[in-house]
């Protein structure tokens, strides 16, 4: 698979479009994500864009560093234009099939690139804005950095192998957030490793002016870099975990019913807040977050592949989708309407392999031999 989906053609210096701009400015490729009235949601040609800068900057032997930043003050990345894809699903499934390998290939793709990328992030990162990021050498937050993967609120999971970080992060953690897709701040970000430094975002200006000039970015963002204070989840740790850590689904309910105490009100937030969710979504994405203990970042972009390609087959993501953002009823019809209704056999599907459609990734080691 081509790294930038470029056909091989260096793309120029700087291309532009009115969502997006990647630029070659002195030692740094510069990604700026400009599509405010959306929230910078990733389009497909959005993410070609990235691609083909990425691939070009690994040739590059002018480039020191990669650099993505949001030119609105309003969020960083809402994540992926899910009107798109519903649109794209409704037409062609074969389309909407080589849409998400091409964001699979990408997060794949930044994360086999061997030069420092920098994402200065202030605001909302979410979904596919996550998926571009977390792959990245640092992540920087701002004041009001917020993470979230909140997927299974509109019929989907969590994708972009961000099940493989959730899987390893401590105390259930991981799968708190998966289910949930509640969103954490800065603090808890940076303990998790979600976000590598926290700086005011008045700084990212210079950060960016030394990484034009070949600074050491480590240097740079370690003199800058600020004690983000404690976070949402330190005294919700225990309680996560007890919860959390249970054998299914329908365990976590039950665990969360019976929290008694200081945690009772929190618990009762939280199962409320499930309780909204696409059931099969939330079975899904249990499976999914607990298989990718097993798995390495490419196998679980390949059984994320899967998920997505059997996900725009089915009901829920369409109706999560018209619910949240096209009649904006908030009253989504799930199918099944309850956890209970989702069988082990119905999950399974999701996860079954495609044969001759499986998503295929060039090798890390291909990835990296440029010339």
């Amino acid at each position: 698979m081509d790294r930038g989906g470029s056909g091989g053609q260096e793309p120029p210096a700087s291309a532009s479009g009115t969502d997006i701009v990647a630029a070659t400015e002195g030692a740094a490729g510069v990604i700026t994500l400009d599509r405010p009235r959306a929230l910078n949601a990733l389009t497909a040609a959005m993410r070609a864009t990235i691609g083909a800068a990425f691939a070009a900057w690994a040739r590059d032997p002018q480039i020191y560093a990669a650099v993505i930043v949001s030119a609105t003050d309003r969020a960083f990345c809402a994540g992926g234009d899910v009107r798109e894809m519903v649109e794209c699903g409704r037409r062609s499934l074969a389309e909407a099939r080589r849409m998400l390998a091409s964001e699979y290939a990408l997060n794949w793709q930044l994360d086999c690139f061997i030069k420092p990328t920098v994402a200065l992030i202030d605001g909302a990162v979410m979904g596919s804005g996550v998926g571009v990021t977390l792959y990245g050498t640092h992540r920087v937050a701002g004041e009001r950095y917020r993470f979230a993967m909140p997927e299974t609120s509109i019929g989907l999971f969590p994708d972009d192998g961000v099940s493989w970080t959730f899987a390893r992060l401590p105390d259930e953690i991981g799968m708190y957030l998966a289910l949930t897709g509640r969103a954490v701040g800065r603090a808890d970000a940076y303990r998790l490793g979600l976000a590598t430094h926290c700086l005011s975002a008045a700084q990212f200006a210079e950060v960016g002016a030394a990484l034009k000039d070949a600074d050491p970015i480590d240097e740079v963002l370690d003199a800058r870099h600020v004690d983000p204070g404690p976070g949402e989840l330190d005294l919700l740790q225990p309680v996560i975990a007890r919860c959390f850590g249970a054998p299914s689904v329908e365990a976590i309910f039950s665990s969360l019913q019976a929290e008694r105490g200081a945690a009772r009100t929190w618990a009762e937030g939280v199962l409320g807040e499930l309780e909204q969710r696409s059931p099969t979504s939330l079975k899904v994405t249990y499976r999914a977050v607990r298989q990718a203990q097993q798995l390495d970042l490419g196998t679980t972009l390949q059984q994320d592949y899967r998920l997505a390609c059997r996900f725009m087959e089915d009901h829920d993501f369409y109706e999560g989708v018209r619910a949240a953002l096209v009649d904006r009823d908030h009253t989504p019809r799930w199918q099944p309407a309850h956890v209970s209704g989702v069988s082990d056999t119905m999950v399974a599907a999701y996860f079954a392999p495609l044969g001759a459609d499986e998503l295929k990734l060039t090798t890390r080691a291909q990835m990296q031999a440029v010339g």
